[in-house]
């Protein structure tokens, strides 16, 4: 359960936060919302505060506008006293172009650390590419790798920018339809041995380290063992589930949602791969796009948050706010992954400080006071949050224990699937509520322990979850040992239960 966050835009003031006000202030709220891990950015030092710490100038120092390295340890220290672990967001996929601070013409040579002529600029980054074919590049980031575990004991990494490290082109132009255009020629075999490497040492200083790959294309053998022929890695970004997500809001309406598709999307991946599940992170909240709660209220956020003043857009947007993150991380066969505030709904992109804006920390802050205060809706979500990851945190390697389907209705535009003892059950019809609603499950008594309904996440309340439901048996389907489970499902709303002993 990943909570990612950045050090900097992590206070609700308008101002540079800092480890230690991210030691004191944030994780207590990152342990009592249930999350085991913290992902944290813009660790490695780098000039331009806006490149949310991707332009990495100093690749063996923590960023001094948030404090002192002491201070960062202090707050790793603490993190794991509450059970949390700690990754960094490690960038070893590119470098600030910059010459005074970083490795751009070091011992004036421009070269000395990256590719020569037409591959030593990134056509859409304005930074510089490593040479992953000169031993001393090499050791350089390996060596970076085991400085951050050694000596400020991060648990793992999320490597950045995997997709434009492992091909010449980048990934930028290509679409990544089928097994040719993975083994096109076009792989950068310097980049694939580096990484492969850089697992090896990673898991040999820390047996127990964490790295995720942030890669888009779909590489094969990417979260697959080095001796099995893959890159080594634990996890990859399950990055096709934000932009379902976002392409579904953006694209149909509420009436044209397909439950088949939205199941087929957040379980769509290699037996042999564990992935991270993600509605959105920290690139869907950047100025210039929308967050999830954004894309689904709008301007109404400004106006009807107060509780009694909700309109229909404001509760169609917290009721499928739910939804949405619920059935994403019900489907791990991973990790899950929320950047820091959209849990509740943080209103608002993400803008840096910059002359554009005057220089003004007013959008890279978190307005914590909103989850805070009961009289606004934004609790509702927060607190949805907090439950739903006791529901996963429950079951024990709840991530290995297989996703059943139990019913789809792409017409009725209902969803339900099995987990161990659980049920998860949604209804998508914006619309039409359904009573002694069946599904065939495993007999027994199922009690309710989760309902985006409820009334204490802002919902309607329109079901009685105090009642414990007996399935009814039924001769045709004696021999598959299953039975009717009927429910009422309300209109826009998705319940779980579990099955009593």
């Amino acid at each position: 359960m990943i909570y990612e966050c950045h050090i900097g835009m992590a206070q609700k003031e308008e101002k540079v936060g800092t480890y230690n006000e991210f030691r004191e202030k944030v994780l207590p709220r990152i342990a009592q919302e249930g999350y085991n891990c913290i992902q944290i950015m813009a660790i490695q030092e780098h000039p331009y505060y806006g490149s949310f710490g991707y332009h990495v100038s100093s690749f063996f120092a923590a960023s001094s506008r948030f404090g002192t390295p002491d201070e960062l340890k202090a707050l790793i220290d603490e993190a794991h006293q509450m059970g949390i672990a700690v990754i960094m967001d490690i960038v070893h996929s590119h470098a600030v172009k910059n010459e005074v601070e970083g490795l751009g013409n070091f011992a004036g040579d421009p070269n000395q650390y990256f590719y020569p002529g037409s591959r030593r600029e990134h056509p859409a980054w304005d930074s510089l590419c490593f040479d992953y074919g000169k031993n001393e590049v090499i050791h350089f980031l390996l060596s970076n790798c085991k400085y951050w575990l050694d000596e400020y004991k991060f648990d793992g990494f999320r490597f950045d920018g995997v997709t434009s490290m492992l091909y010449y082109s980048h990934g930028l132009g290509e679409a990544f339809c089928n097994y040719r255009d993975y083994f096109n020629g076009h792989q950068d075999d310097n980049a694939v041995c580096y990484l492969s490497l850089a697992n090896e040492l990673i898991h040999q200083v820390n047996p127990k380290a964490i790295t995720i790959a942030e890669e888009v294309s779909g590489m094969p053998g990417l979260a697959a063992k080095v001796e099995d022929g893959g890159y080594g890695f634990d996890y990859r970004m399950a990055m096709n589930i934000p932009d379902y997500w976002i392409k579904t809001i953006k694209e149909k309406i509420d009436e044209d949602w397909k439950p088949s598709s939205m199941f087929w999307e957040v379980t769509n991946r290699r037996q042999d791969e564990k992935t991270i599940s993600y509605t959105e992170s920290h690139d869907q909240a950047l100025v210039g796009d929308k967050t999830i709660i954004f894309r689904l209220i709008d301007a109404d956020m400004y106006w009807h948050m107060q509780k009694g003043d909700e309109n229909y857009i404001v509760n169609r947007g917290i009721a499928l706010h739910k939804m949405i993150r619920l059935l994403t991380a019900s489907t791990i066969n991973g990790g899950y992954l929320n950047f820091m505030g959209n849990e509740f709904g943080h209103p608002e992109w993400i803008d840096f400080p910059r002359e554009g804006n005057g220089w003004s920390c007013k959008y890279a802050r978190r307005q914590w006071d909103l989850v805070d205060n009961k009289n606004l809706a934004y609790h509702y979500l927060g607190d949805f949050d907090t439950e739903m990851l006791k529901v996963i945190k429950s079951v024990k390697d709840f991530q290995a224990t297989p996703v059943q389907e139990v019913w789809h209705n792409d017409k009725d535009q209902i969803l339900a699937y099995a987990r161990k003892d659980l049920i998860f059950v949604f209804n998508f019809n914006p619309k039409q509520s359904f009573a002694d609603y069946g599904f065939l499950v495993t007999p027994g008594a199922y009690e309710v322990i989760l309902n985006t309904d409820n009334t204490a996440f802002g919902g309607n309340g329109f079901a009685d979850d105090s009642v414990v439901h007996f399935t009814i048996t039924d001769p045709l389907y004696k021999k598959e040992k299953k039975e009717w489970l009927k429910l009422y499902i309300p209109a826009r709303s998705a319940v779980v239960l579990r099955k009593k002993k």
